[in-house]
């Protein structure tokens, strides 16, 4: 008797073990998972909302990164769709988006999150339309031939897991950053 308890005693603690262990690799493997889709869900779904806020882009694609209720009050957006964007009289040819992120926990159970992420655009490529150069030259000065800098910042985004997808729910302005 006191063999075949010692016998279970080691068979339970090395099962243990490889439950403890098989667990944590579950857990990790799980974070990595979230942690990476999160990061890119932030990253391509700001780079693309400012491509459609400066560029006249399709507001269509947005909904791959971001709810629709968010798509619908989205103020950059609005004034984008609207005809009141600074950048209207631009050709915008391309913009350096750069997008840094802080540390987060997502278990895998969660279905919501919320990051902290500081957006800027350092650079963008473009010029003021034709026929809109010498009126602008005029008001504004030699400076009105190039785009207008974007403001950088730092947001609170809270993403949802929706349909096994993680979507930007809503971005709160946390502060204006001068570069």
């Amino acid at each position: 008797m006191k063999y075949l308890r010692r016998l279970l005693w080691f068979i339970a603690s090395r099962l243990f073990v490889a439950v403890l262990v098989l667990s944590l690799l579950v857990v990790s493997f799980y974070y990595a998972m979230n942690l990476t889709n999160i990061q890119i869900v932030i990253k391509d779904g700001m780079a693309r909302r400012a491509q459609v806020i400066m560029m006249d882009g399709s507001r269509s694609e947005l909904t791959k990164y971001f709810q629709q209720s968010f798509l619908d009050h989205d103020a950059a957006l609005l004034a984008a769709q609207s005809g009141t964007s600074p950048y209207q009289d631009y050709t915008i040819r391309g913009i350096d988006h750069r997008i840094e992120t802080g540390f987060f926990w997502v278990w895998p159970w969660d279905t919501g999150v919320r990051v902290d992420a500081v957006e800027r655009i350092p650079s963008i490529d473009g010029r003021i339309k034709g026929n809109k150069a010498e009126e602008a030259v005029n008001q504004r000065g030699a400076a009105a031939l190039y785009p207008p800098a974007w403001q950088s910042a730092k947001y609170r985004v809270a993403l949802v897991k929706e349909n096994g997808q993680w979507r930007i729910r809503s971005l709160t302005l946390i502060e204006n950053l001068t570069d």
